[in-house]
């Protein structure tokens, strides 16, 4: 649907929950299980360059493409870290601009015979298709030694498909962020929310003071996926958002009727939403967060709901993060605060020792610690310092995630058929513009949304 960057796009536990209690913003996402698989070929470690305690082959006179939906800053800063490996290697890594969405733009360049070594997939289902066509390679034993190291099980099963390792995660996003202009709080004395009540109470308390509270993203589809996943996973559990991210249960569902009445609990509420709701429907990700971030105290809204990726938008605005913009977690709606997330693993589709060793750095903590200094980055890399981070915030969100271990839970609508969870202007992108516009038709926006994804699934 979309990377985790500024591109793009639970808890089970007691552990979580502490973790929420102590003031972290913890992160989870939903893992598939399977076997270790020890198949891959490549990956010799005869004849290596030691960078630290990483061992990686000499891999002179090696040419090797990789190939991401990374832009701007994030591109910039992840040809650092491709730099570095090509310093310890001796080989020599072209990084591929790639177009959204990444399967068919594989797709392209493998039917012309050019597929890259390495590509960095946005979603489970997209390794998935990648295995099913016969395009990914599995990591092999080497590769997987370092995953053990630095990754904990469930991020080392979400890259697995009928129990091989063809995945390893590289990047992560928290997706159950509230961000807010710090001085409208300051001014209106409000304070950050803990349940669903707090918010709709801290929304009235900002609105008393003359600000708008909210700024929803109507016009990228996407954000309102995300919007509703949280409420949903908070309020209908862990259980009920597996089965309704596999159409297990309808959209017509009890369970969805009241995760959509929730939600118009806000999007139903015109002078809390910038613009009301066809402001909103104007209103890209991007503008959401600047229309949040500047007019200094008087800005057009007071929050925005997004990821950590927000972060990138909002360095832009010139408000600095962690004194103009601050973050808490997504209140809790039902007895567990939600956190939904996002992620990008390296994937080879041309087997060799390079490729098997570029995947194997981009798995270590080495790598990882590159890209984390410069910012913008959160990686599930749990042997990465937490003070590489640049900022508190980032260290909170870092240390939330490893704290997190194995209890996770991955954006939904990224785990559907990309016709209905990932389609400007059609499915369930699309049924969400339609609630916002219209938030008091919760049958008929159950009735759309049950419709597309049935025709999506094919069931």
């Amino acid at each position: 649907m979309r990377s985790t960057s500024s591109n793009y796009r639970t808890r089970r536990t007691t552990r979580a929950a502490a973790a929420l209690a102590a003031g972290a913003l913890a992160l989870s996402l939903s893992a598939c299980g399977g076997d270790d698989d020890n198949s891959g070929s490549g990956g010799s470690t005869k004849g290596t360059e030691t960078g630290g305690s990483l061992s990686l082959p000499k891999l002179d006179g090696t040419t090797l493409e990789v190939a991401a939906v990374w832009t701007g800053d994030e591109q910039k800063n992840f040809k650092k870290v491709l730099d570095e490996f090509s310093k310890r290697t001796g080989a020599k890594v072209t990084f591929v601009p790639a177009q959204d969405p990444i399967i068919n733009f594989l797709g392209s360049k493998i039917a012309g015979g050019q597929p890259p070594d390495v590509a960095l997939l946005p979603q489970p289902g997209a390794i998935k298709q990648a295995v099913d066509k016969g395009w990914a390679k599995p990591l092999n034993a080497d590769v997987q030694a370092e995953l053990k190291k630095n990754y904990s099980q469930g991020w080392q099963d979400i890259g697995k498909v009928n129990g091989k390792q063809y995945g390893a995660y590289y990047k992560a996003a928290n997706k159950s962020l509230i961000w807010y202009n710090a001085k409208v709080f300051e001014n209106a004395g409000a304070s950050e929310p803990k349940n669903w009540e707090d918010l709709l109470n801290t929304a009235q308390t900002v609105y008393d003071s003359g600000v708008t509270p909210f700024s929803v993203a109507g016009a990228d589809g996407w954000p309102l996926t995300d919007w509703f996943e949280n409420i949903y996973l908070s309020q209908a559990g862990p259980e009920k958002y597996d089965q309704l991210a596999k159409h297990e249960i309808k959209w017509t569902d009890p369970s969805v009727k009241d995760a959509l009445t929730t939600l118009a609990q806000v999007w139903g509420k015109q002078e809390w939403v910038a613009g009301g709701s066809k402001g909103a429907l104007q209103t890209s990700f991007t503008d959401s967060v600047e229309q949040t971030f500047t007019g200094g105290d008087q800005p057009k809204s007071a929050m925005v709901y997004e990821g950590d990726f927000a972060q990138v938008n909002i360095q832009q605005t010139k408000a600095e993060v962690g004194t103009d913009a601050k973050v808490f977690p997504f209140p809790s709606v039902g007895g567990t605060a939600p956190v939904v997330t996002g992620g990008d693993a390296a994937v080879i589709l041309k087997d060799s020792e390079g490729a098997q060793a570029l995947v194997k750095w981009l798995a270590s903590p080495d790598a990882a610690t590159i890209q984390a200094k410069l910012g913008g980055y959160l990686s599930p890399n749990k042997n990465v310092p937490n003070d590489a981070y640049p900022n508190e915030v980032q260290q909170t969100i870092a240390k939330a995630l490893i704290d997190s271990g194995d209890d996770f839970r991955f954006d939904m609508s990224d785990q559907a058929p990309q016709s209905f969870g990932g389609t400007p202007g059609k499915g369930e992108w699309k049924d969400l513009q339609d609630f916002l516009r219209n938030p008091s038709d919760v049958a008929g926006a159950q009735r759309k949304l049950e419709a597309d994804a049935a025709a999506a699934y094919g069931n």
